[in-house]
Order: C-alpha cells, then sequence, then structure tokens
C-alpha cells in the first residue's frame, strides 16, 4: 500500500549548504556566537520588520530552551504562576516546570483555539498570575497590539510561544517571542530558535543564560544558566533556509489553497481553526464534528495507509505527569476540541490525488461513524 505520510520535512539540500559550510571550514568557528550566527540573527531581525535590530534577538538551541531562559531571564519568584493555554505542545508546560515555576492552564477560545487576552484578564480577575505564555497554536498568529495593551494595563510579562509560527506571528513591543527552527517547521534549521524582545538588556541576559550564566567580560559566572547556543553548521541551515524563503512561502500558501478547496468541496462535516488566509502553515489540523473520536478516526484512516496525528490533544491535564495542574476556570473548550482535533498530511510535494485521497478516507470515516 502507498502510504500518505503525515509529513515530510522540507530543508535545504546539501548543495545548497555548501558556500555555508567552507566559510565555517574557513573561519574555524563552530560554535559560541560565531559570524554565521551574527548573520543569522541579523536576517531574523530583518525579517521581523518594523525597525527591529540584531541586538534584539538571540539565537537558541531550540525552542524550548528558548522559552525557559526567556522565563527564568524575568526573575520571577520561585513558585511563580504561569498561566499557559491548555491546548499546546507539552514543552509549554515542561519549560515552565523546569524553570521552578507553576503552570496555569487556562481554556482557549473556541473559534481559534487560543489562548487570547480576554481570557488571560478573566483568569487574572480570578486569582494571582505572575505571567503569560500565551501559544501561536497551530502557527495562528495572536493580534499582539492587543498582548501588548494586556502588559501596559496589567504589568503582567507575557511570553509568547511562537514555536512553529515563523512566517505567520509578528513580535510585539512590550512582549518577548521565541521560535522553533525545528525541521518540522515551515522554516527549518534541523534545531534550533530564537527569542526576540524590544529590550536590548533582556536578550543581553537571555543571551548570557544561554552561555551557562558567563559574564565572559569578566569570564566569572554570576547566573546560573544552561547551554542553549545555537552552533555555526545549524546557523549555516537558518541561512540557506532564508535563501529559499520565499519559494517556500509562496509553495506552503499554495498547498494550503488547493487543500482548502478539497475540503470544503469533499469534506464539509470537519471544522477549522480560525486563521488568516494566505499564511504560512507547516501542518494541517481539522476538528471532527461533535461525538467524533480522533483516535478512532486516526486508525481508520491508518487502515487506508494514511497517517495522522493528535497534534496538541488531549488537554494538558489528562496528562500523566501533569495530574492535579492548577487551572485557571473550566476547561469546556479544550475538553471538546482536545477529543476531536486530528492532524491530517500536509508537506509541501502532496499531489492533488494524495489531497484527493485523504479527504475520501475522511468522508468514509464520517459515513461509518469513525469505528475502527
Amino acid at each position: 500500500m502507498n502510504i500518505i505520510p503525515l509529513l515530510v520535512p522540507h530543508m535545504p539540500t546539501a548543495d545548497s549548504l555548501l558556500p555555508y559550510l567552507r566559510r565555517i571550514d574557513e573561519n574555524r568557528h563552530y560554535t559560541n556566537f560565531g559570524p554565521l550566527n551574527a548573520e543569522f540573527e541579523r536576517r531574523i531581525a530583518a525579517d521581523a520588520g518594523r525597525g527591529w535590530l540584531p541586538e534584539q534577538v538571540t539565537t537558541v538551541a531550540n525552542c524550548t530552551v528558548g522559552l525557559e531562559l526567556a522565563l527564568q531571564a524575568l526573575e520571577l519568584p520561585p513558585g511563580a504562576r504561569v498561566l499557559i493555554p491548555a491546548i499546546t505542545f507539552a514543552a509549554t508546560a515542561t519549560s515552565v516546570v523546569r524553570v521552578g515555576m507553576t503552570p496555569v492552564l487556562s481554556d482557549v477560545d473556541a473559534r481559534n483555539w487560543l489562548l487570547t487576552p480576554q481570557l488571560a484578564r478573566a483568569a487574572l480577575a480570578a486569582g494571582r498570575i505572575d505571567a503569560v505564555v500565551p501559544v501561536s497554536t497551530f502557527a495562528c498568529p495572536h493580534d499582539t497590539d492587543e498582548w501588548d495593551a494586556f502588559v501596559r494595563e496589567t504589568s503582567v510579562p507575557v511570553v509568547m510561544d511562537a514555536a512553529g509560527a515563523f512566517g505567520n506571528q509578528g513580535p510585539g513591543e512590550l512582549i518577548d517571542l521565541v521560535y522553533s527552527f525545528h525541521a518540522t517547521k515551515s522554516f527549518g534549521t534541523a534545531e534550533g530558535g530564537a527569542v526576540l524582545s524590544r529590550s536590548v538588556e533582556r536578550i543581553k541576559r537571555i543571551r548570557k543564560l544561554s552561555n551557562f550564566g558567563i559574564d565572559t567580560s569578566v569570564g566569572m559566572l554570576d547566573s546560573i544558566g544552561t547551554n542553549g547556543k545555537m552552533s555555526e553548521y545549524h546557523c549555516a541551515i537558518g541561512l540557506a533556509s532564508f535563501d529559499q524563503w520565499e519559494d517556500t512561502k509562496r509553495a506552503r500558501r499554495e498547498l494550503s489553497a488547493r487543500y482548502e478547496r478539497a475540503l470544503a468541496r469533499d469534506c464539509p462535516f470537519l471544522g477549522h481553526q480560525a486563521k488568516p488566509a494566505g499564511g504560512v502553515y507547516p501542518l494541517l489540523p481539522v476538528l471532527l464534528p461533535p461525538g467524533a473520536s480522533a483516535a478512532q478516526w486516526g486508525e481508520r484512516l491508518a487502515a487506508q495507509g494514511i497517517q495522522s496525528r493528535r497534534w496538541y490533544s488531549p488537554s494538558l491535564h489528562t496528562h500523566p505527569a501533569l495530574r492535579g495542574v492548577r487551572t485557571a476556570g473550566p476547561l469546556q473548550v479544550a475538553l471538546d476540541i482536545g477529543e476531536r482535533i486530528l492532524g491530517i498530511p500536509f508537506y509541501l510535494g502532496m499531489s492533488d490525488e494524495d489531497i484527493a485521497r485523504v479527504c475520501a478516507a475522511l468522508a468514509q470515516a464520517n459515513q461509518e461513524g469513525g469505528s475502527p
């Protein structure tokens, strides 16, 4: 049986990397914020727009480390309560726990599946919240003006987990933002990430923490950090990814448009996240009909050679390691959609025939009630 995979990473070819690898050979600088890292940060800042400077960007080994260091750099007291959405990848929660803070789960908006400023205000009115980590879930962007207003009104710091949203989620003026460049994202470096902040001092602190916490001006450890640096080799991949970025964005938008037309025509029973049209999306989640089980539908698709996954679900508080975690009110939406979100195949190179086969399998599962 011809298997349709869930995703296929889209990364630069070996030939496109060669010029950058040769520069590493010439520089003999392999990590520790080398010349390719500096160039990569310049290109990230330029992509952010609105007058962003390289000094407002620091690379990190991955998004998880970036989240941990951005939270640590807030210098909140031990056990600080950090509001996060109940529908998100596990690393959002583990980052909070690993820096000695306490995750507090929020419900999400029923339309866009995001932790919104309105939900954060409600949580703050009901109890103490020391920081908020909203997530650009499935690369759906937040309105950063609204989050800037939240920070301005409440003085509660916000660190945006924009892991998969490079190309969609822009930075704000008062919030920190963390990207992932994992191979499965729209923009990949195999492993890597970046933190953006308008505060140059914040970026300096996060950068120092990613280098163990050493004050390199005097060679002394003045805070407890970790080894969270991005190597020159990963930056080489990032620079090659930037070289093909415009083509990648066009191809992903074209795939999204073809898929949306097919799903609207063949699978009108599916729900969808409310997100901007024309975005650069790394994956495709759909919302199954009420009462359906994503696990059962996944088995049905697998029997037809179609891979799927329960992206970022079920709700975090149902995971064994997070049972008993605090919640900010009921999680009605998260519990509902957490059982019905299913990630379906989405990758560059998918043919119209592949898309039609996925749609036909979904239609059949709907007819049969999704039972394996």
